[in-house]
């Protein structure tokens, strides 16, 4: 059934009910970094909105292009009717960055991911488990046994959802471009 006062001549958008329609695959020349970025700010605004500064949530487009440039980046798109896509998540697979590294990364069993974002108004509906999915999906064929990320310590809510899908706590790390302390988890994939 049509919303009342919606225009039948203009292409909309229904949000998903499950991540059926949803298309994962790898960041490809032209993808819009700017729509990346944008997606960035508003998935972490939760966190800067407490205080934190994580990189995501402050990057400028600059920076989202090297980072991106710089690992497997892969975005979840979902399908408009006017057959365009909008990008709706994004996550880095093995990110190589300017920066030490934990020596748990550096291990040659461990893989990690990174920028993971999904929209947050289409949150729970499937969209980052398929994007964790495609990241232990690599992790296996890379030959890695662990896939691991980095997070916020304060963010007891994000800790909980990693713990649920599996995570461990590893070690705690310090990243030069923060202002808080991140834990490193990581999940048994091989």
């Amino acid at each position: 059934m049509p919303q009342t006062g919606a225009c039948p001549s203009q292409p909309t958008e229904r949000p998903a009910t499950d991540a059926g329609r949803v298309v994962v695959r790898r960041f490809m020349t032209g993808d819009p970094v700017s729509e990346i970025t944008a997606l960035l700010h508003r998935a972490y605004a939760g966190q800067t909105a407490m205080g934190l500064r994580p990189l995501a949530g402050r990057q400028d487009d600059k920076t989202t292009l090297d980072r991106v440039l710089n690992s497997e980046c892969y975005l979840a798109l979902l399908p408009r009717e006017d057959a365009t896509e909008r990008i709706v998540g994004v996550i880095l697979f093995k990110e190589h960055e300017r920066v030490a590294f934990p020596d748990f990364f550096l291990r040659p069993d461990v893989a990690h991911f990174a920028m993971f974002g999904v929209e947050p108004g289409l949150q729970g509906m499937g969209i980052g488990r398929l994007l964790l999915e495609k990241c232990e999906e690599r992790a296996r064929e890379v030959g890695a046994t662990e896939l691991a990320l980095s997070m916020a310590e304060p963010d007891e809510a994000l800790r909980t959802y990693y713990e649920k899908r599996g995570y461990r706590f590893v070690c705690h790390w310090q990243w030069p471009y923060t202002n808080y302390r991140s834990c490193i988890l990581s999940k048994r994939v091989g």
